[in-house]
C-alpha cells in the first residue's frame, strides 16, 4: 500500500506521464493519501489563479483515494520522530537548542505528520521531497519517487 505525498498527488492531478503510468499499474485500491496532504492540496487550489477549477480537480482526484486520518498513535509517532530529528540535527548547545524550530533544521511540520502516518500504517511513502530521506536517518521509512522529469 502506498501513501501519496502532495507533490505526487499534484503530478497525478496534472496527469504527469511517469507518475500516472505507475499509479495505473499499482491500482487506485493500493493508493492512499492523508488529511495533511488533502489540506495542502486545498490550500494550493485556494491560492491559485483558477481557484474554482483547481478545487474541483482536487476534489475529483481525492474521491478515488483512501484518506488516512491522524489519531493519538500518530501524535506519539510524530513526537518521537520530531525529537529524534532534534537530537540528530539541532544544535547541541542548550541555549541555541531552545530557540531552534523544526524549520530551522530543514524540516516542515506537515512532512513529519505525513511520515508519521506512513510509518504508523506501514505504507510506502511516495514523494519527490528530499526531507523524507533525511527523516529516514531517524525512523525506518520506505520512500519512493515515481517522478522522472522529461526534457
Amino acid at each position: 500500500m502506498y501513501l501519496l505525498d502532495t507533490n505526487h498527488c499534484s503530478y497525478l492531478i496534472k496527469k504527469e506521464a511517469t507518475v500516472w503510468e505507475k499509479a495505473l499499474a499499482i491500482g487506485t485500491e493500493n493508493l492512499a493519501t492523508c488529511v495533511i496532504v488533502q489540506g495542502e492540496l486545498i490550500l494550493m487550489a485556494e491560492k491559485s489563479a483558477q481557484k474554482t477549477q483547481n478545487l474541483a480537480n482536487v476534489n475529483d482526484f481525492l474521491q478515488y483515494l483512501r484518506i488516512d486520518l491522524t489519531d493519538e498513535t500518530t501524535a506519539v509517532i510524530y513526537g518521537q520522530i520530531k525529537a529524534a530529528l532534534f537530537d540528530q540535527f539541532a544544535p547541541k548547545e542548550k541555549s541555541q537548542r531552545r530557540k531552534t524550530k523544526i524549520r530551522d533544521i530543514g524540516f516542515d511540520d506537515n512532512d513529519l505528520w505525513i511520515a508519521s502516518i506512513a510509518w504508523q500504517h506501514n505504507l510506502i511513502l511516495v514523494s519527490a521531497d528530499s526531507d523524507f530521506q533525511r527523516i529516514q536517518t531517524v525512523r525506518d521509512l520506505t520512500v519512493e519517487s515515481w517522478y522522472r522529469p522529461t526534457n
